[in-house]
């Protein structure tokens, strides 16, 4: 369960396991991502988001490791109060790695809003989301700090936009850090 500020995202991951025949990949694992909201069934905003999620995580799962395979990652939003969408992917990189599965790197989810007077604020709440100017998420890779996803909502220049990359990928150092500390208290209790 990642929880940045009052967003909450409880995540579960299922397999490698046997796949369906209509499913199965000959070459490679099928990564399956399903979200589901706090109430309610999913509706298009979250299956743009699975996709996301989907692509994001596809992108640094090896796959390959595990031909014919299904990997199943259910993503259940608890609370949002901001700032979902890096909320989910920070939880599914702390599934992958907590199942033990092989990865070329880890990731992380980096909200910026850039507010009209041209200020950028991280992990904005939902009330800053609707008083911004544009809502950017990244996805930051760990290794070299390379963006996986990025997506936007409303307008803003190129350099906004490389304003917001450079202070995500900041904020990935931090992201990143949280997950050393909470993978070494898990694994340290023994």
């Amino acid at each position: 369960s990642v929880s940045p500020g009052d967003t909450s995202v409880l995540a579960g991951l299922y397999g490698p396991a046997e796949a369906k025949v209509s499913k199965e990949l000959p070459d490679r694992a099928a990564l399956e991502v399903l979200l589901r909201p706090k109430v309610g069934l999913p509706g298009v905003l979250e299956r743009s988001r699975e996709q996301l999620l989907r692509q994001t995580c596809e992108a640094v799962v090896l796959g390959v490791l595990h031909p014919r395979t299904a990997i199943s990652l259910v993503l259940q939003v608890l609370s949002d109060a901001g700032s979902l969408l890096s909320c989910c992917l920070n939880a599914a990189c702390m599934a992958l790695l907590d199942a033990g599965l092989p990865l070329t790197a880890l990731f992380c989810g980096v909200t910026c809003a850039l507010q009209p007077d041209g200020t950028i604020l991280l992990d904005p709440t939902a009330r800053q989301e609707q008083d911004a100017r544009a809502i950017l998420t990244f996805a930051i890779a760990s290794s070299e700090r390379k963006v996986l996803m990025a997506t936007t909502k409303g307008s803003c220049s190129v350099e906004e936009m490389q304003q917001c990359l450079a202070a995500a990928q900041r904020a990935a150092n931090i992201i990143f850090q949280f997950y050393r500390d909470s993978v070494r208290r898990r694994y340290s209790k023994s």
